[in-house]
């Protein structure tokens, strides 16, 4: 009785063991598929290769661009779409659409490095930016957002997150990655996007590690050209290569090659790295052994066209191993070339062939044979929800890092004359109102990025009347770059208040400290990474001694301020 009981056991655990192993994505599209077969078989040539493209798409362009794209997909039988700007009921509204047209169903990406709001920032949920996370000390709260982009992606039918950036951020001066990464620190960054990478793969979405081999250290933005990077191949694979190596070795589903000139893997003229069968076939899938999805960066980018021109990038990116083209100039013209190339013997006709049948494979494993159409209704509250808002607020207040100024924090006294300043802003700052509830003799100040000196010198006399004087730096920009755009006067007049026992709070890149000489010598400095009204809400939290900051800088800004620092 014993060892049937035994045998029970075993049998089921070799069952559960099995049943692991066959929704395992990348095991999962390298097995064979009935159904996967059963639709190659009724797919001619061109509709084959029409699977390895993903096109563009908008709700927020007019309905005569939603219906051009909606002709292509049933021309043309693509593969996917990438969703770009618009509202989520006219997403989901767009996505029914598109994959009721579609005779196979259709993969649906977005860019989602910080959740939905990445694309659709007026009216869903913009997480932190991976440099704010990157302060975060608790990894399993970086695992619990990427919980939360999943959900949020599943509820409006999207499968795959071009996310999480892997890119290692070491060079200040970078305008495409940036605020985007971890840090500088391949620990950080490697443990970071683990956690982020396990919360939505766990969910169900495809994610796609990006930008192979890494686009950390340049300054050039490979969306207007190609950025040159002369490292060693031993630099490259103890540093920028390193968090990919160690995600494939976690079960990665996806990796995006970036359009990159990097001599060391690959010595062509001006070839960029999505283009080189080194860096893809060689060096990504043989040499780290990567079997999932390999995803071009956007082929209309002119770091992969430049050189490459009328269709050639993409007959290349196929020979170079990619498994999916994004965002190609022509996708039909693209389309014949290939096949031209085939007949021409530059592509192995069975080898993409293997490529198609992952691509369905993928399909298969999202379940998208059985289709549900996505409910429109809810759909705004369900994306929006409180939960997800908490966690938002809490996320904030985990990254928040104070580099100077605890004790003098403590000093601080709410019955005392108090001048809150807020720069950069137009108008009275969300930071300033939830300060004006505590402070009993408090008066608000606005000075612009462009602040002339007579204003400067009204507010400065006024400010001879107050106690305790707290500066809060915002970044008026979309994206938080490296320098904030102050005129001089205004960094001037910083410089100054920083030697006259002022605090501050910065709302901004942290890399902006550094171009503000002069603020090291005040003695309250807190870095809250973006202006946005949840790390307001955070940093005066910290004012108001309500909470206590964790955070630690994820990057090196100059010689007073180094990675790790925070109190």
């Amino acid at each position: 009785m014993k060892n049937i009981v035994l045998l029970i056991i075993f049998l089921s655990f070799s069952s559960q063991l099995k049943a692991q192993e066959e929704r395992d994505f990348v095991t999962f599209i390298n097995q064979q598929h009935d159904w996967v077969d059963s639709v190659y078989k009724k797919l001619n040539k061109r509709e084959r290769i029409a699977q390895l493209f993903m096109v563009r798409t908008h709700t927020n362009l007019g309905q005569s661009y939603i219906d051009s794209v909606a002709k292509v997909i049933k021309k043309e039988k693509l593969g996917g779409i990438l969703l770009f700007q618009g509202g989520p009921v006219r997403h989901a509204d767009l996505i029914n659409r598109y994959q009721n047209l579609a005779e196979v169903p259709l993969l649906v990406a977005i860019d989602g490095e910080w959740g939905l709001g990445m694309r659709l920032p007026d009216s869903t949920i913009s997480y932190p930016y991976q440099m704010a996370l990157g302060a975060i000390q608790d990894n399993t709260l970086i695992y619990r957002m990427g919980q939360e982009v999943a959900k949020d992606l599943k509820r409006l039918g999207v499968n795959i997150n071009f996310a999480p950036v892997v890119d290692i951020n070491n060079n200040p001066r970078n305008p495409v990655i940036n605020y985007r990464s971890f840090g500088e620190n391949r620990e950080n960054v490697t443990q970071k996007g683990t956690a982020y990478m396990k919360g939505m793969m766990g969910e169900g979405i495809i994610v796609s590690l990006k930008h192979f081999p890494g686009h950390g250290d340049t300054d050039v933005n490979s969306h207007y050209d190609l950025p040159k990077l002369d490292f060693s191949k031993s630099r490259l694979d103890s540093l920028e290569i390193y968090p990919f190596k160690k995600l494939i070795e976690e079960g990665a589903s996806g990796v995006m090659v970036a359009h990159l000139n990097i001599p060391s893997l690959d010595n062509t003229p001006n070839l960029p790295s999505s283009l080189s069968k080194h860096v893809v076939t060689d060096l990504l899938k043989n040499e780290l052994n990567f079997n999932g999805l390999v995803f071009t960066d956007a082929m209309d980018m002119e770091g992969v066209v430049k050189y490459f021109k009328d269709g050639e990038a993409d007959v290349r990116a196929i020979i170079a191993g990619n498994d999916i083209l994004e965002l190609s100039q022509n996708s039909k013209r693209a389309n014949k070339m290939i096949r031209k190339a085939i007949r021409m013997n530059r592509i192995d006709k069975e080898e993409l062939a293997k490529r198609v049948k992952k691509v369905l494979a993928a399909k298969y494993w999202l379940r998208l044979n059985n289709f549900k159409p996505i409910q429109t209704q809810n759909l705004y509250a369900d994306l929006n929800r409180d939960s997800a808002k908490r966690f938002n607020q809490l996320l904030a207040d985990n990254s928040i890092t104070m580099l100077k100024g605890k004790e003098e924090l403590l000093r601080n006294s709410f019955s005392k004359k108090t001048a809150v300043i807020s720069i950069g802003i137009e108008k009275i700052s969300f930071f300033q109102q939830i300060l004006s509830k505590s402070f009993d003799n408090q008066l608000n100040f606005i000075l612009s990025s462009n602040a002339t000196a007579d204003e400067i010198v009204k507010v400065n006399s006024a400010l001879r009347n107050y106690d305790q004087i707290i500066i809060a730096l915002h970044d008026g920009n979309a994206r938080p770059g490296s320098v904030l755009n102050y005129n001089e006067n205004v960094k001037l007049f910083i410089s100054e208040l920083a030697s006259r026992n002022s605090q501050f709070v910065v709302f901004a890149n942290p890399y902006t400290l550094a171009s503000l000489p002069g603020i090291e010598a005040s003695p309250v400095i807190i870095v809250a990474y973006q202006n946005d009204e949840i790390m307001q809400n955070a940093g005066a939290k910290v004012f108001l001694r309500q909470l206590e900051t964790k955070g630690k800088l994820p990057v090196t800004v100059n010689s007073f301020f180094k990675y790790g620092d925070g109190l």
